[in-house]
């Protein structure tokens, strides 16, 4: 939706979460005497304390917050959705004609400079950050949006024609888009979000729309190692860009293998499509293997913590699905003694190939979360025809988690944090788990050892 037409729709704002604060402010900035409305299952006092604030001074605001917020969705022509919302929790309390927009189909429609969209289901948010610094240290205009990054809005007011957006974009914010990126990067595709969407196919449909959407002069940049990926590649119009492990000769011509900081096959799959987009760019191979070089992983993803009596402290807290922490222990090898899993369901998830690649590991201890700990656990009893002996240990305490590993794991081994499930229940999100795991491995280590080396 171009922003000019905002102005004559009776528009709210649905969701009070970062983007949803985003979309406000940026609204309000735009339109400074329209009436506009907020909707929210939060109560007034439970909103962040600056924008409780902001909303209390402003003289043109609707408030309908707690648990009846639905209601009021009937009163307006234009609703902006966060992308948490499930559209069909919405639908029933439309009026006839009502238009359901986001901040990502806004952005598209009115965004200046040139936008590179990121998705997959595992490791958009590295590749993502990685296409970003390489760009960035290239001494290009660039921004890094979406989940990982800044929210889009206040950027878009600004926005130049020579402005390049990197944008992480989960399925979520993908669902109903009328518009894609001229340049598109498909990293992965595995089961997920099951509890949002009705099946798998739905799911996939929502991330296809990246590659779909796209027209005759963008670019679609993929992972043709997945048959998923390769038929959503052929429905599009852009000009297709394959990427597999079979670049990985290519990729050595500008780093070493070993000098790539991001461990496991996914990783070097990531570095391989933000090499192709640096290329697009004409960045050169120095510099491109100087940005590769300098990255800093990010946090919660098989992110190193440090060697603290003598064990090797992973924290994976992002791997919320099986598929990921399986390539988690491809990545660390058999160094790793511990793994810690289990956690919230995402709708039916299958455990069994993930139970299959513990049972070929060297891993001696599994410490397990509820709920799906116990499946876990029920997997691995059933697919261990050979007996093979674990000790296994339930908890509900991340404090116990790594308590219990610091007993367990042996000298030079590996203790990772790997959950392959969601983290409600126990924890607010995996951001507040995997710092649970970083306080109590600080906290079980011995105030007189100062942390070791590599």
């Amino acid at each position: 939706m171009k922003i000019d037409k905002i102005k004559s729709k009776k528009t709210v704002v649905l969701g009070m979460g970062k983007e949803g604060i985003d979309t406000y402010l940026a609204l309000r900035k735009i339109f400074p005497e329209k009436k506009l409305g907020i909707a929210d299952k939060l109560k007034f006092k439970e909103l962040p304390t600056p924008i409780r604030k902001k909303i209390k001074s402003d003289k043109k605001i609707n408030l309908h917050l707690g648990n009846r917020y639905l209601n009021s969705l009937k009163k307006y022509d234009l609703i902006i959705k966060t992308p948490g919302i499930q559209l069909n929790l919405i639908k029933p309390y439309l009026k006839k004609g009502a238009i359901i927009s986001s901040q990502t189909e806004i952005f598209l429609e009115n965004c200046k400079g040139t936008v590179i969209g990121v998705t997959g289901t595992k490791g958009k948010g590295t590749c993502a950050s990685l296409i970003y610094k390489i760009l960035k240290d290239s001494g290009l205009n660039v921004y890094l949006i979406g989940n990982i990054g800044r929210p889009v809005f206040k950027l878009l007011l600004r926005s130049k024609k020579n402005d390049i957006f990197v944008y992480e974009l989960s399925s979520h914010q993908l669902q109903n888009l009328k518009k894609s990126c001229h340049i598109a990067v498909f990293t992965n595709l595995y089961p997920d979000h099951l509890d949002y969407y009705k099946n798998f196919e739905a799911y996939k449909k929502a991330k296809a729309n990246i590659a779909i959407l796209q027209k005759k002069n963008d670019i679609f940049i993929y992972n043709a190692q997945q048959k998923e990926i390769r038929d959503i590649a052929n429905k599009t119009k852009a000009k297709k860009i394959p990427f597999s492990q079979k670049d990985k000769k290519k990729l050595e011509k500008i780093i070493k293998i070993s000098d790539i900081p991001i461990k496991g096959d996914q990783n070097i799959l990531n570095v391989i499509a933000a090499v192709i987009v640096a290329k697009i760019f004409k960045i050169k191979d120095n510099k491109i293997k100087k940005s590769i070089k300098s990255f800093k992983p990010l946090a919660h993803r098989m992110e190193f913590l440090g060697k603290y009596k003598g064990i090797k402290f992973y924290n994976d807290s992002l791997a919320t699905i099986p598929q990921a922490t399986e390539l988690a222990i491809d990545a660390l090898g058999k160094k790793i003694k511990t793994i810690i899993l289990g956690g919230s369901k995402k709708g039916e998830i299958d455990f069994s190939s993930l139970a299959k690649k513990i049972l070929k590991s060297n891993i001696e201890n599994i410490i397990l979360f509820p709920e799906t700990g116990f499946e876990i656990f029920e997997k691995i009893k059933q697919l261990n025809k050979e007996k093979k002996h674990f000790e296994i240990f339930f908890t509900d305490s991340m404090r116990e988690a790594v308590k219990i590993s610091y007993y367990k794991t042996s000298k030079k081994a590996i203790c990772l944090l790997s959950p392959a499930s969601a983290s409600f229940g126990i924890f607010k999100n995996y951001k507040e788990r995997g710092n649970a795991f970083k306080k109590y491995v600080k906290y079980y280590a011995s105030k007189n050892n100062k942390r070791e080396s590599n």
